[in-house]
C-alpha cells in the first residue's frame, strides 16, 4: 500500500474516504467550502473554489449571510463536476477559529447533506488553512462528527475527507484506520 494510498471505511450504510487530492476536482454531489460566517471567498480553500468554480458561488453564497459561525448555507457549485457547495462557516470575520466551531461547522454542513439528500460530499481539513488550526486535531473533531452523523441519517451515503497535503492526509488515515468499521 502506498503512503497516500486512498483509505475507506464503512460504518453502517456511510462510507468514510480519506484521499489525497484536490477539493475542486471531487467528482461527489457536494463540496464543502471551509467559509468564514460572511462568505467571502479569498483565499486557501474557498478561494481555490472561487477560482475554479467562478465569482457566482461566492455571489450566491454571500445573499445567504452572515450566519452564526458554525452555521452551513448551500449554493451551486458553479463550473465545478459538483453540484452543489455547502459552505461551512468554521470562522467569523476575525478569521480564527476553534474546536468548538470545527466540530458545529462539520455537523452543519452534514445536515444540510441530508437535508438535501445528498448521497456524496468532499470536505477538506476545516479550519486548518486560514484559520490555522492544527491539522491532527481537526482531524480527531471531523472525523467524530462524521461518526455521530452517520450513526443518525441515511445521507450522506459517502464523506470523503480531501487533503491537499500530504501530512494533512496522513493525520487523516492514522485516526480513521484506528476506528473499528461496523456492518
Amino acid at each position: 500500500m502506498n503512503a497516500c494510498s486512498p483509505i475507506v471505511r464503512t460504518f453502517g450504510n456511510c462510507r468514510l474516504e480519506v484521499i489525497l487530492g484536490d477539493i475542486t476536482d471531487q467528482d461527489t454531489e457536494a463540496i464543502v467550502n471551509a467559509a468564514n460566517n460572511h462568505f467571502w471567498m479569498g483565499g486557501g480553500v474557498a478561494g481555490a473554489i472561487k477560482c475554479r468554480g467562478g465569482a457566482e458561488i461566492e455571489q450566491e453564497a454571500m445573499k445567504l449571510g452572515p450566519v452564526e459561525p458554525g452555521a452551513a448555507v448551500t449554493t451551486s457549485a458553479g463550473r465545478l463536476k459538483a453540484k452543489f457547495c455547502i459552505h461551512a462557516a468554521v470562522m467569523g470575520q476575525d478569521l480564527v477559529t476553534n474546536a468548538e466551531l470545527i466540530t458545529r461547522a462539520t455537523s452543519s454542513a452534514l445536515e444540510e447533506a441530508a437535508r438535501l439528500k445528498i448521497r456524496s460530499v468532499a470536505f477538506p481539513a476545516l479550519g486548518t488553512g486560514v484559520g490555522g488550526f492544527p491539522v491532527s486535531a481537526c482531524a480527531r473533531l471531523m472525523l467524530a462528527s462524521a461518526l455521530r452523523h452517520c450513526q443518525k441519517h441515511q445521507y450522506p451515503e459517502l464523506i470523503r475527507f480531501v487533503l491537499f497535503e500530504p501530512a494533512a492526509f496522513q493525520a487523516f488515515t492514522q485516526i480513521l484506520s484506528s476506528l473499528p468499521e461496523t456492518p
